[in-house]
């Protein structure tokens, strides 16, 4: 298998992460920010929106690192990362969504903001704003996990990868943010997602 894509990028760490839960070898290669090559004929073949990860899986090629996430599961960990109960996978599949639909936007503005940004230029009142709004989400996924180990219920996910790479960048910001008693961490969260923030 051969996975396109800096490994400092959050959409890549879900992809890694789950390459890593599944066991799967893999070949990694830079592309993205500082290393290009997305934006190159022969990416853009592969996926024309020009963004990482993509990955090559004996001649398939796959880009949008959810979608990524969910065939690798249910490739290669049916039964575990991918549940088999479809009352249970819905349930894995609804946080996946959340974390692109409602989670996504306050992150990327409280991190560009204070990453992307050079400090002179930053807009402190919206990035503030942002953290607030971005922290009542978080409380309810907290809320959610109060009870159970992980947030389909009994069992480890995709559901879990896809908003859990958001964790290490929510702490590691320099930000006021409620406390999160119910998220926990895995080994390969570690080995892939605890980086420093680019």
């Amino acid at each position: 298998m051969k996975i396109w894509g800096r490994a400092n990028s959050i959409n890549v760490m879900k992809v890694l992460w789950t390459a890593d839960e599944c066991s799967l070898k893999y070949e990694r290669t830079d592309v993205g920010l500082a290393f290009g090559g997305n934006d190159q004929k022969w990416y853009l073949d592969m996926n024309p929106n020009g963004v990482v990860p993509t990955i090559d899986d004996g001649g398939r090629i796959i880009w949008e690192s959810n979608t990524i996430v969910r065939y690798l599961a249910a490739k290669y960990a049916a039964g575990s990362l991918w549940p088999n109960d479809p009352g249970e996978r819905s349930e894995a599949e609804r946080w996946m969504d959340w974390q692109l639909s409602t989670l996504h936007t306050g992150m990327r503005d409280v991190f560009w903001g204070l990453i992307r940004t050079p400090p002179e230029k930053r807009d402190m009142a919206a990035i503030t704003k942002a953290a607030a709004d971005t922290g009542k989400l978080w409380t309810r996924l907290d809320e959610t996990l109060a009870g159970k180990l992980y947030v389909a219920g009994r069992h480890f996910t995709m559901g879990d990868i896809a908003v859990g790479c958001w964790v290490h960048s929510w702490y590691a910001l320099s930000i006021e943010r409620p406390e999160l008693k119910n998220v926990k961490t895995r080994p390969a969260y570690a080995k892939h997602v605890i980086v420093p923030l680019t």
